[in-house]
């Protein structure tokens, strides 16, 4: 279990695992080693800083 109260922001936390596992349901290549199942594996990635989330442009939302 992750202990969230480690994490600046549990709630984007949530929201990047989430889309990383599913890009891994979809057949992405995992960046660590470690459990099998895509949701655990998607939290270890962001919890080594492998994944980050990618702020949206000012462009991208006109």
């Amino acid at each position: 279990m992750i202990d969230r109260t480690k994490l600046p922001n549990s709630f984007e936390f949530v929201a990047v695992a989430g889309a990383r596992a599913k890009q891994l349901m979809k057949g992405a290549r995992p960046r660590v080693t470690g459990p099998e199942k895509a949701t655990k594996i998607a939290q270890q990635e962001v919890l080594a800083g492998e994944v980050k989330k990618i702020e949206a442009d000012a462009t991208d939302q006109e």
